[in-house]
């Protein structure tokens, strides 16, 4: 018995041994592998690395091609960096379920690009080390978006999880592109002038305005067709250009139905507040006498561009819709004033977008070189090969002006813009890391119909350091938020259509608060409250 002990002892502090040693042979290939890839990299310029190596990607794309290895930016940033990158895509529409797939399964690349992460995801898998903490990369191996933090506080706010950590490089906008980031919503000018109207700046002028465009064959065909009031995709977009007339979202609209209660240091539920019924009370009115598109509400994109093509909407909460729908006599509608005297326009977002539209996982063995590749897409000269491409070929220059070639813009294959650019860029369709600039975004927003447009909303629009960025949240409370948020929010949107519509009577206003307090909205607001009080301390 005594023997036998003894051997199974043996065996085993053998095997403790043997297990030990090979894993300090593992830990000395991955020290030995981390040093011969570091000795590969170059601190600075270009190429990145002395040997070429090979990186594995995962990537959404919306018009490119599927083959991404073919397109001309990722062969050309391939010469100049000595990285390659191995491509496998997938479409905007299929993106969350496949990196989801992808993630839970641990069959993951070593980087995803365009990956439109949520950030209850950037914290989940940071924590569980899939993705790579990003901070002391960030601080060695990238400058420009180094930059871009020290310049703009809010970026580092907004890109810094619960935990400290950075997760993801985001998607960000150039806070002094105003056309982008401001603007109000677009009216007719050439109906008000056949009118003899000025442009609205109170509820009630707006009121009277779009009343007139209903009744008074503004657009002469002799048909009562006009729609004064229209969207292409929600009511939200009127609901939103309006909040600042009743001062809601007065610090920004990234945090959706949060904003700060005027009466001290604590966050306001929008949907539950008298200013957000006396909002609807007036949408409800507008509503009621025709002077809204029915159609808000069961959005249609095909029959909405059918009908704007008709000429018959007066007011449109979108972009230029001369770039955008090719309709002439829009103008930037003034920034309204509601009954109460508030007038200013807080329909803007943070600039940063999306926090993890670029990742690198724990599957990475270059993470610095891979950090050095993604930063150049943050300065200018990345910023303006990933939007504007190559000259002669995509774009020309003429004292300093960048254009598109006549083959994009007039494509003699019938394309449109973002196609044509699609055979050789991957920016059409909105998902990417990097930086929009208005120097190199030739997009509607950046047309001098915008520009103008936002110029004239500036002064009466949220300053730079009023407007707060998306809150960050941990693990725990991600979930517990996502479980609430869901229901909380199907009910605002149900009930804001119903006051609007009619469907239910406002004076049901006390029963619709006291049933969002029974979904748990003031657990929502507490985690709410630990988020805003963990950005105010940063």
């Amino acid at each position: 018995m005594k023997r036998k002990k003894y051997l199974t002892g043996f065996i085993t502090g053998a095997l403790s041994v043997s297990i030990l040693l090979s894993g300090c042979k593992d830990k000395e290939a991955s020290t030995e592998t981390d040093k011969e890839n570091k000795d590969n990299l170059n601190n600075t310029n270009m190429p990145i690395v002395k040997e070429k190596i090979e990186l594995d990607g995962f990537a959404a794309r919306y018009l490119s091609p599927q083959n991404w290895e073919d397109l001309m930016l990722w062969k050309e940033y391939e010469k100049m960096t000595n990285i390659h990158i191995n491509w496998e895509t997938v479409s905007t529409e299929a993106l969350p379920e496949k990196r989801n797939l992808m993630l839970a399964s641990g069959d993951y690349p070593d980087l995803l690009f365009a990956a439109a992460l949520p950030k209850s995801d950037l914290i989940k898998y940071g924590q569980q080390g899939v993705f790579l903490p990003l901070n002391d990369l960030i601080d060695k191996y990238a400058p420009n978006l180094k930059k871009i933090m020290d310049e703009n506080p809010v970026v580092k706010q907004g890109i810094t999880m619960a935990d400290g950590n950075i997760y993801g490089f985001p998607a960000y906008y150039d806070p002094n592109f105003k056309g982008l980031r401001m603007g109000t919503p677009w009216i007719q000018k050439d109906w008000l002038n056949k009118l003899g109207l000025e442009e609205p700046t109170t509820w009630d002028e707006l009121y009277e305005v779009l009343k007139k465009f209903k009744e008074e064959d503004p657009n002469g065909n002799g048909q009562a067709d006009e729609i004064p009031l229209g969207a292409s995709y929600s009511i939200n977009q009127i609901i939103d250009f309006l909040k600042g007339s009743v001062g809601l979202n007065n610090h920004g609209a990234s945090n959706g139905h949060i904003d700060l209660d005027p009466k001290g240091d604590k966050l306001r539920f929008q949907p539950t507040s008298k200013e957000y019924e006396q909002l609807l009370t007036y949408l409800n009115k507008l509503y009621t006498e025709g002077l809204i598109d029915k159609e808000v509400f069961t959005p249609d994109s095909t029959k909405f561009n059918a009908a704007a093509a008709k000429g018959i909407y007066g007011v449109l909460p979108e972009i230029d819709p001369k770039a955008w729908l090719s309709l002439d006599g829009y103008v930037g509608m003034p920034v309204i004033e509601g009954p109460d005297g508030d007038r200013i326009n807080t329909a803007v977002g943070s600039p940063l977008g999306n926090v993890g539209m670029f990742v690198i996982t724990d599957k990475n063995k270059n993470p610095e070189a891979t950090v050095r590749w993604i930063d150049h897409f943050y300065g200018e000269e990345g910023i303006k090969m990933f939007f504007m491409g190559f000259e002669g070929v995509t774009y020309t220059e003429k004292n300093g002006e960048f254009v598109y070639t006549d083959e994009m813009t007039k494509n003699p294959d019938g394309l449109n813009l973002d196609q044509a650019l699609s055979k050789y860029l991957t920016w059409p369709g909105g998902y990417y890391p990097g930086v929009v600039m208005e120097k190199y975004f030739q997009g509607a927003e950046g047309s001098e119909e915008s520009l103008a447009n936002a110029e004239k909303a500036e002064p009466l629009t949220l300053k730079e350091d009023e407007i707060w960025p998306n809150f960050n949240y941990t693990v725990d409370e991600s979930s517990e938020l996502s479980a609430l948020s869901t229901d909380i929010n199907t009910y605002v949107t149900e009930m804001t259509a119903n006051f609007i519509t009619g469907k239910k009577s406002l004076d049901e206003w006390d029963n619709y608060v006291k049933t969002l307090e029974k979904m748990g909205l003031e657990r929502f607001m507490e985690i709410n409250e630990a988020a805003y009080k963990r950005y105010k301390e940063q």
